[in-house]
Protein backbone atom coordinates (compact mmCIF):
# COMPACT_ATOMS: atom_id res chain seq x y z
CA UNK A 1 0.00 0.00 0.00
CA UNK A 2 1.25 3.21 -0.95
CA UNK A 3 -0.15 6.38 0.54
CA UNK A 4 0.36 10.37 -1.33
CA UNK A 5 2.59 12.94 -0.31
CA UNK A 6 1.73 16.70 0.80
CA UNK A 7 -1.41 15.70 2.51
CA UNK A 8 -2.41 14.21 6.07
CA UNK A 9 -3.49 10.53 6.67
CA UNK A 10 -4.24 8.56 9.42
CA UNK A 11 -2.55 5.57 10.35
CA UNK A 12 -2.13 3.46 13.23
CA UNK A 13 -2.87 -0.58 14.64
CA UNK A 14 -5.38 -1.72 16.89
CA UNK A 15 -5.68 -4.05 19.81
CA UNK A 16 -2.25 -5.87 19.80
CA UNK A 17 -1.78 -7.74 23.02
CA UNK A 18 1.15 -6.93 24.85
CA UNK A 19 2.76 -8.00 28.32
CA UNK A 20 4.45 -4.99 30.30
CA UNK A 21 4.09 -3.35 34.04
CA UNK A 22 2.21 -0.88 34.87
CA UNK A 23 2.36 1.21 37.96
CA UNK A 24 0.88 0.11 41.27
CA UNK A 25 1.26 0.87 44.62
CA UNK A 26 1.29 -2.48 46.40
CA UNK A 27 4.26 -3.99 43.65
CA UNK A 28 7.13 -1.38 43.27
CA UNK A 29 8.03 -2.85 40.60
CA UNK A 30 4.81 -2.60 38.56
CA UNK A 31 1.88 -5.52 38.28
CA UNK A 32 2.70 -7.72 35.58
CA UNK A 33 -0.06 -7.27 33.37
CA UNK A 34 -1.42 -8.00 29.58
CA UNK A 35 -2.58 -4.84 27.81
CA UNK A 36 -4.76 -4.06 24.52
CA UNK A 37 -2.29 -1.45 22.85
CA UNK A 38 -3.94 0.89 20.22
CA UNK A 39 -2.09 3.59 18.60
CA UNK A 40 -3.09 6.18 15.99
CA UNK A 41 -0.60 8.59 14.03
CA UNK A 42 -1.83 11.66 11.79
CA UNK A 43 0.99 12.15 9.32
CA UNK A 44 2.23 14.01 6.25
CA UNK A 45 4.48 11.82 4.03
CA UNK A 46 4.47 9.31 1.81
CA UNK A 47 3.40 6.27 3.56
CA UNK A 48 3.91 2.37 3.63
CA UNK A 49 2.65 -0.64 4.84
CA UNK A 50 5.94 -1.67 6.31
CA UNK A 51 5.88 1.43 8.14
CA UNK A 52 3.61 -0.03 10.25
CA UNK A 53 6.52 -2.41 12.05
CA UNK A 54 7.80 1.18 13.71
CA UNK A 55 4.99 0.97 15.70
CA UNK A 56 6.08 -2.53 17.20
CA UNK A 57 9.72 -1.53 17.38
CA UNK A 58 8.47 1.43 19.71
CA UNK A 59 6.09 -0.49 22.19
CA UNK A 60 8.86 -3.14 22.38
CA UNK A 61 11.23 -0.24 23.28
CA UNK A 62 9.10 0.89 26.29
CA UNK A 63 7.93 -2.35 28.41
CA UNK A 64 8.97 -0.63 31.43
CA UNK A 65 6.29 0.78 34.69
CA UNK A 66 4.13 2.23 32.54
CA UNK A 67 2.44 5.40 34.15
CA UNK A 68 1.81 9.01 33.37
CA UNK A 69 5.26 9.61 33.79
CA UNK A 70 6.68 7.28 31.10
CA UNK A 71 3.96 7.81 28.67
CA UNK A 72 5.05 11.73 28.47
CA UNK A 73 8.63 11.01 27.65
CA UNK A 74 7.69 7.43 25.52
CA UNK A 75 5.34 9.27 23.16
CA UNK A 76 7.93 11.70 21.73
CA UNK A 77 9.66 8.96 20.03
CA UNK A 78 6.24 7.53 17.80
CA UNK A 79 6.35 11.58 16.99
CA UNK A 80 9.66 11.29 15.90
CA UNK A 81 9.94 7.96 14.45
CA UNK A 82 6.67 8.45 12.43
CA UNK A 83 7.16 12.07 11.62
CA UNK A 84 3.63 12.34 12.57
CA UNK A 85 1.63 15.81 13.55
CA UNK A 86 -0.42 13.98 16.40
CA UNK A 87 0.24 11.15 17.45
CA UNK A 88 -2.80 9.24 20.73
CA UNK A 89 -2.06 5.82 22.61
CA UNK A 90 -4.08 4.27 24.54
CA UNK A 91 -3.43 1.16 26.67
CA UNK A 92 -6.22 -1.16 27.81
CA UNK A 93 -5.36 -3.18 30.89
CA UNK A 94 -7.16 -5.57 33.70
CA UNK A 95 -5.86 -4.56 37.41
CA UNK A 96 -5.89 -6.57 40.29
CA UNK A 97 -6.40 -5.47 43.70
CA UNK A 98 -6.34 -7.52 46.61
CA UNK A 99 -9.06 -7.22 48.94
CA UNK A 100 -9.76 -8.41 52.66
CA UNK A 101 -13.40 -9.46 52.87
CA UNK A 102 -14.88 -7.68 56.36
CA UNK A 103 -15.86 -10.81 58.69
CA UNK A 104 -13.69 -13.97 57.76
CA UNK A 105 -10.60 -11.86 56.78
CA UNK A 106 -10.12 -13.98 53.58
CA UNK A 107 -7.86 -12.49 50.79
CA UNK A 108 -9.18 -12.41 47.50
CA UNK A 109 -8.05 -10.47 43.94
CA UNK A 110 -10.70 -8.13 42.32
CA UNK A 111 -10.56 -7.47 38.25
CA UNK A 112 -10.75 -3.42 37.33
CA UNK A 113 -10.37 -2.33 34.62
CA UNK A 114 -7.64 0.68 33.69
CA UNK A 115 -6.64 2.65 30.72
CA UNK A 116 -3.84 5.03 29.93
CA UNK A 117 -4.86 7.74 26.97
CA UNK A 118 -1.74 9.88 25.67
CA UNK A 119 -1.95 12.05 23.26
CA UNK A 120 1.19 14.50 21.63
CA UNK A 121 1.27 17.25 19.57
CA UNK A 122 4.77 17.73 17.26
CA UNK A 123 3.86 21.91 17.39
CA UNK A 124 4.63 21.35 21.00
CA UNK A 125 3.20 21.51 24.71
CA UNK A 126 3.05 18.73 27.28
CA UNK A 127 1.39 15.58 26.08
CA UNK A 128 -2.04 14.97 27.68
CA UNK A 129 -2.18 12.22 29.54
CA UNK A 130 -5.56 10.55 31.02
CA UNK A 131 -5.75 7.65 33.29
CA UNK A 132 -9.36 5.28 33.49
CA UNK A 133 -10.22 3.06 36.31
CA UNK A 134 -13.63 1.23 36.40
CA UNK A 135 -14.65 0.39 40.38
CA UNK A 136 -18.20 -1.65 40.58
CA UNK A 137 -19.85 -1.44 44.00
CA UNK A 138 -22.80 -1.58 46.17
CA UNK A 139 -24.98 1.59 45.94
CA UNK A 140 -28.74 1.74 47.49
CA UNK A 141 -31.35 1.13 44.40
CA UNK A 142 -33.15 5.10 44.17
CA UNK A 143 -36.85 4.17 44.67
CA UNK A 144 -35.73 2.30 47.98
CA UNK A 145 -38.13 3.02 51.13
CA UNK A 146 -35.47 3.31 54.40
CA UNK A 147 -39.11 4.27 56.27
CA UNK A 148 -40.24 0.64 55.65
CA UNK A 149 -39.07 -2.63 57.32
CA UNK A 150 -36.56 -4.29 54.61
CA UNK A 151 -37.45 -1.21 52.40
CA UNK A 152 -33.66 -0.76 51.29
CA UNK A 153 -32.02 -3.04 48.88
CA UNK A 154 -29.05 -2.28 46.49
CA UNK A 155 -27.87 -2.33 43.44
CA UNK A 156 -24.24 -3.12 41.51
CA UNK A 157 -23.15 0.48 40.39
CA UNK A 158 -20.09 1.05 38.44
CA UNK A 159 -18.16 3.80 38.95
CA UNK A 160 -15.93 5.12 36.30
CA UNK A 161 -13.22 7.73 37.04
CA UNK A 162 -11.05 9.63 34.67
CA UNK A 163 -8.10 12.05 35.83
CA UNK A 164 -5.45 14.17 34.78
CA UNK A 165 -2.83 14.99 37.29
CA UNK A 166 0.32 16.44 37.61
CA UNK A 167 1.87 13.09 38.91
CA UNK A 168 1.29 9.55 38.63
CA UNK A 169 -2.10 8.56 40.84
CA UNK A 170 -2.19 5.02 41.43
CA UNK A 171 -5.13 2.66 40.43
CA UNK A 172 -5.44 1.65 44.31
CA UNK A 173 -6.18 5.04 45.53
CA UNK A 174 -9.00 5.34 43.15
CA UNK A 175 -10.15 2.32 43.98
CA UNK A 176 -10.16 3.15 48.08
CA UNK A 177 -11.24 6.24 47.44
CA UNK A 178 -15.03 4.54 45.34
CA UNK A 179 -14.65 1.56 48.16
CA UNK A 180 -14.46 4.15 50.83
CA UNK A 181 -18.31 5.73 49.90
CA UNK A 182 -19.77 3.00 49.09
CA UNK A 183 -22.50 0.91 50.53
CA UNK A 184 -20.39 -1.70 50.59
CA UNK A 185 -17.07 -2.73 47.97
CA UNK A 186 -17.11 -5.28 45.46
CA UNK A 187 -15.50 -8.97 46.07
CA UNK A 188 -14.38 -11.97 44.17
CA UNK A 189 -15.00 -13.74 46.98
CA UNK A 190 -17.38 -14.17 50.53
CA UNK A 191 -18.27 -16.79 53.16
CA UNK A 192 -21.39 -17.49 54.78
CA UNK A 193 -20.52 -14.78 57.33
CA UNK A 194 -19.31 -12.28 54.94
CA UNK A 195 -22.18 -12.28 52.62
CA UNK A 196 -24.24 -11.78 56.06
CA UNK A 197 -22.14 -8.81 56.70
CA UNK A 198 -22.81 -7.15 53.05
CA UNK A 199 -26.45 -7.88 53.36
CA UNK A 200 -27.16 -6.17 56.47
CA UNK A 201 -25.07 -2.88 54.98
CA UNK A 202 -27.45 -3.09 52.12
CA UNK A 203 -30.34 -2.89 54.40
CA UNK A 204 -28.79 -0.25 57.00
CA UNK A 205 -27.04 1.71 54.88
CA UNK A 206 -29.06 4.29 52.48
CA UNK A 207 -26.51 5.46 50.03
CA UNK A 208 -27.84 6.66 46.44
CA UNK A 209 -25.12 6.52 43.17
CA UNK A 210 -25.76 9.94 43.40
CA UNK A 211 -24.21 10.66 46.61
CA UNK A 212 -21.68 8.55 45.84
CA UNK A 213 -21.02 10.87 42.93
CA UNK A 214 -21.03 14.04 45.07
CA UNK A 215 -18.65 12.74 47.31
CA UNK A 216 -16.25 11.18 45.29
CA UNK A 217 -16.13 14.23 42.84
CA UNK A 218 -15.60 16.46 46.44
CA UNK A 219 -12.58 14.65 47.31
CA UNK A 220 -11.19 14.89 43.57
CA UNK A 221 -11.46 18.69 43.69
CA UNK A 222 -9.81 19.29 46.84
CA UNK A 223 -7.06 17.07 45.11
CA UNK A 224 -4.58 19.71 44.15
CA UNK A 225 -2.34 17.18 41.92
CA UNK A 226 -5.37 16.73 39.93
CA UNK A 227 -5.79 18.76 37.18
CA UNK A 228 -8.93 17.46 35.65
CA UNK A 229 -11.50 15.06 36.26
CA UNK A 230 -14.75 13.06 35.46
CA UNK A 231 -16.63 10.85 37.29
CA UNK A 232 -19.59 8.92 36.39
CA UNK A 233 -21.73 5.54 37.20
CA UNK A 234 -23.71 3.18 35.18
CA UNK A 235 -26.49 1.33 37.48
CA UNK A 236 -27.90 -2.08 37.11
CA UNK A 237 -30.80 -1.94 39.26
CA UNK A 238 -32.37 -5.36 39.50
CA UNK A 239 -35.59 -4.57 38.22
CA UNK A 240 -35.42 -3.61 34.74
CA UNK A 241 -33.04 -4.82 31.60
CA UNK A 242 -31.29 -1.59 31.34
CA UNK A 243 -28.71 0.45 33.33
CA UNK A 244 -28.86 4.33 34.26
CA UNK A 245 -26.00 6.62 33.99
CA UNK A 246 -24.85 9.58 36.13
CA UNK A 247 -21.86 11.67 35.95
CA UNK A 248 -19.94 15.00 36.12
CA UNK A 249 -16.84 16.42 35.42
CA UNK A 250 -14.02 19.46 36.22
CA UNK A 251 -15.52 22.45 34.66
CA UNK A 252 -16.25 25.97 34.19
CA UNK A 253 -19.61 25.23 33.61
CA UNK A 254 -20.07 22.95 36.59
CA UNK A 255 -20.57 24.61 39.91
CA UNK A 256 -18.70 23.92 42.82
CA UNK A 257 -16.64 21.20 40.52
CA UNK A 258 -13.01 22.48 41.60
CA UNK A 259 -12.46 24.10 38.26
CA UNK A 260 -9.70 27.15 38.45
CA UNK A 261 -8.94 26.31 42.27
CA UNK A 262 -12.93 26.57 43.07
CA UNK A 263 -13.37 23.57 45.60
Amino acid sequence: MAGGKGFLVDVGMRDLPFPLRVISRQDPAGQATVASISINARVMQEFEARSIDKFIQIVHSHRERIGAATLRRNIVDYLEELKATTVRIDFDYPFFVEKTTPVTHERCLVRHHCTYACKAWSLGGPPKVIFRCQVPCITTYPIAAPEHPGGLFGQLSVVDLEVEAKEDIFPEDLIDLVDAHAVAPIYSFLAEADQVEIIRRVHAVHKTSVEVIDEVKAELASRRQVDWYAVRCANHGMLHSYSTVIGTEKSSWVPFSGYDGEV
